[in-house]
């Protein structure tokens, strides 16, 4: 059963109506990170659209004629052409051939042409670029076509609409992510605080999802997982570590500190040194800049305030590729010794302490989504000085990271006691620390695992089904 997705399928059928109002091509590049589902998605669509389409998957290391021939041999065997027979075989690898060769086969109506991992073709050839940027304008787009380049390369699908690319301004963009709790919950029976824990520990991701017995809570399914060394839990997050990263060089030495625990800069060029020393800055911080910014595969926060504030802190973006590099890379090694038990008993030990720290960044966006009793909050974040005494959980304010007023501070709670007064007397007196922050006007938020005891009142109590519902209509 194909769940969630509604907006993005909205968009996809936006852009299929403007083919058909228009009868001119319409180019889509789709970017998002390997098994959060793009090519599901797309193929999703096209079998709603009710139009002739073609999907091409390119290969990974294939060459120009190969990939050349496989794509023409998937438009043969597509609804696309009238006459199949038509299409000819082409023994050369052009591209520019093979777009003329499409651009004859197209029918007078809406049609939809998919390229998937796209990213594999530029590594192919050079001029692939190039290319597809003449091959659209002079041939497709005057067609009433969608074209639909998908590509789990995140930088290099950017840079493929980049001003200073040949593509740029002919592609609209979109981003997949992941599930969110709601469809993921929804996907497997769960709600609330089981919701939410297969959210963390499938990051999202379709491809875990889908192996998930309906209604397990999460530490069961983890349970049942260890006993098979094979399983997605298992090797969907190794799989996108090894193509990310296949070399075990500085940068995956940064992201295994990180995963580990490691948050800050000096502790992160610590782990992530030899026996010479730390890691030098000069090394280290254009390294992050690129984990985060190029690879997306790191999430950097500054402590939000009415000042600048440090030190910045850095998580592994993919939820389950961090609890993979906390517990569960651990426990497959036990797995595949023959040990399940073993491999879930560092599952749980290391689950409490992963599980609060990992569920943070969720609710922090779970309320940015909500609406909220301070109308002009626009972000939420997290405080802290550099010796992290206090570290408030939660800080609402108009923007981000130096915010021109604080609304609100608050307290994300995820163990099996409720927040008390003792945990409340312990915020009030924490949070006026947090610059900016008013006690006479500024609120009060608590988000609970297990509910909330404290009997003086506060400005916002959540619940994890509180958290879940930020992501339903």
């Amino acid at each position: 059963m194909f769940i969630g997705r509604k907006t993005e399928l909205a968009l996809l059928a936006k852009r299929l109506e403007r083919v058909a109002a228009t009868g001119a091509g319409t180019a889509v590049a789709l970017r998002g990170r390997r098994q959060v589902g793009k090519s599901r998605l797309v193929q999703e669509f096209c079998d709603r659209s009710a139009v002739p389409y073609v999907f091409s998957t390119a290969t990974k290391g294939a060459s120009p004629i190969e990939a050349v021939s496989a794509f023409l041999r998937d438009l043969k065997e597509s609804a696309l052409p009238d006459d199949p027979e038509l299409v000819p075989r082409l023994d050369n690898g052009s591209w520019p051939d093979a777009f003329r060769i499409l651009a004859s086969a197209l029918p007078g109506r809406p049609s939809i042409v998919v390229l998937d991992e796209m990213p594999w073709l530029a590594e192919q050839d050079p001029l692939f670029d190039g290319t597809l940027q003449t091959g659209w304008d002079r041939l497709l787009a005057s067609k009433p076509v969608l074209l639909l380049l998908l590509g789990s390369d995140v930088h290099m699908m950017e840079r493929l609409t980049a001003y200073d690319r040949p593509f740029y301004g002919r592609a609209d963009n979109l981003v997949l992510g992941p599930l969110n709790p709601a469809d993921t919950g929804e996907a497997l029976g769960l709600d609330g605080a089981d919701a939410i824990d297969a959210h963390l520990v499938s990051g999202g991701l379709p491809g875990i999802i889908r192996t998930w017995p309906h209604g397990t809570p999460a530490l069961e399914f983890m349970e049942a997982e260890c006993a098979d060394p094979a399983a997605a839990l298992f090797n969907v997050p190794e799989a996108s570590l090894l193509a990310e990263f296949p070399n075990p060089d500085v940068s995956r030495r940064v992201l295994e500190a990180i995963g580990a625990g490691d948050r800050t800069h000096a502790n992160i060029a610590a782990t992530a040194g030899n026996r010479d020393g730390a890691l030098p800055s000069g090394t280290l911080s254009p390294l992050l800049r690129r984990l985060t910014v190029e690879k997306d595969v790191l999430a950097v926060e500054e402590p939000l305030s009415t000042k600048p504030g440090k030190p910045a802190l850095y998580r592994i973006s993919d939820s389950n590729l961090r609890l993979y590099l906390k517990a569960l890379r651990a426990a497959h090694e036990q797995a595949r010794r023959g040990r399940p038990e073993a491999g879930f008993r560092v599952i749980q030990r290391r689950w409490p302490s992963w599980r609060g720290r990992a569920v943070e960044p969720l609710i922090r966006q779970a309320l940015e989504l909500s609406e909220l009793p301070w109308p002009d909050v626009e972000s939420v974040g997290g405080w802290w000085n550099r010796q992290f005494n206090p570290e408030i959980d939660l800080v609402g304010a108009d923007r981000a990271p130096i915010a021109n007023r604080v609304y609100f501070a608050g307290s994300i709670k995820w163990h099996n006691t409720p927040f008390d007064a003792h945990d409340l007397a312990d915020l009030r007196r924490s949070a006026t620390q947090v610059p900016g922050l008013d006690p006479a006007t500024t609120g009060l938020a608590v988000v609970s695992l297990s509910g909330i005891e404290a009997t003086d009142p506060i400005d916002l109590a959540w619940t994890p089904h509180d958290v879940v519902a930020a992501w339903r209509p």
